[in-house]
């Protein structure tokens, strides 16, 4: 498969094809927690720094470059991803129902269904197989009716749809991150390292992220300790204190995605494009591969539609200084 050429399917997977339901505004009024709380942020004085990438590994048409000079203004963001006992939190708060449970299905990466769950799903996308559109599958039961969250609840929330992020966001009283935020944490003080640590994937031969080792996508070998999620807090912090901000689960931004915009946008805080399709998705997950997905690179970029929601895709939160 050329690198140049875009699968916007190739870690995430989307309704895009699918029907789609009507939303009910009444849904969209979600009771407010408490005060906002800055435990497990980190606050980012902001500044400038070189955005995007134009190393031969990266995709081209994903808008990964050119190299731009971004200035971003000071900011929190959550050391780590939003778990799934944060989650719970939220939904006994709120009642809430994630799109994943309303559709009554979500994508579930073949190797991490049960044996009995393997055998009741239907369908699959035609050109990323190795998904399994799933009955009764959601953040609390992430790869199907007969899993659960036991010994799971310090690993990130899965199955999140970038409306089920804003959701949360608007209870927390935070949002979620700008592509430039996110790039700028994802960096941790870095000038234009391929990866949130450096620019060797396995220094000294240590892992340092959750991806997939072996024969994608048939064989995982596990060798960095995980076939599915990873606790929130596992592996090294990057330069700034943040946990997996590559690999594990993909990372939903607040901007619309467009290959292009960037080129055009404020190189001050920028926002992405005022209306689009698909929004943004960075950080890349355990299905990642060099064979099939490097975007576990710190300027890869991807993008989903709104409903959509899979057992990689999860997010954190932001709150402005």
């Amino acid at each position: 498969m050329e690198k140049d050429i875009k699968v916007n399917s190739c870690c995430t997977a989307s309704r895009s094809s699918m029907d789609f339901v009507e939303l009910n505004e009444e849904e969209l009024v979600i009771k407010k927690s408490e005060t906002p709380k800055k435990e497990d942020m980190i606050f980012l004085e902001g500044g400038e720094f070189l955005m995007g990438t134009e190393d031969k590994d990266g995709f081209p048409l994903d808008g990964e470059g050119p190299i731009r000079k971004v200035k971003v203004s000071p900011f929190y963001m959550d050391i780590y991803a939003v778990t799934n006992k944060e989650f719970a939190r939220f939904v006994e708060e709120t009642n809430y129902k994630t799109d994943a449970e309303k559709f009554d299905w979500s994508f579930v990466f073949h190797l991490l269904l049960s044996e009995r769950d393997a055998a009741t799903y239907t369908r699959v996308p035609r050109n990323t197989p190795w998904w399994r559109v799933m009955e009764g599958a959601y953040w609390k039961h992430p790869e199907g009716p007969n899993s659960s969250l036991e010994n799971r609840w310090n690993h990130p929330v899965v199955h999140i749809s970038w409306n089920d992020a804003i959701a949360y966001c608007e209870w927390a009283g935070k949002r979620l991150p700008t592509e430039a935020e996110w790039e700028f944490a994802a960096r941790g003080g870095l000038e234009q390292n391929k990866y949130i640590w450096g620019n060797e994937l396995h220094p000294n031969g240590k892992h340092m992220c959750n991806i997939w080792q072996g024969e994608f996508p048939r064989i995982n070998t596990e060798e960095d300790g995980f076939l599915g999620t990873a606790p929130v807090d596992s592996f090294v912090s990057n330069g700034y204190g943040f946990y997996n901000m590559a690999g594990n689960v993909w990372e939903w931004c607040s901007d619309w995605f467009h290959p292009t915009y960037h080129q055009k946008d404020s190189l001050e805080d920028p926002k992405g494009p005022p209306m689009g399709n698909t929004k943004s998705l960075r950080g890349g997950s355990y299905l990642c591969h060099d064979s099939y997905c490097n975007r576990y690179r710190v300027a890869a970029r991807t993008s989903n539609t709104m409903d959509s929601s899979s057992g990689n895709t999860g997010f954190r939160c932001v709150m402005d200084a």
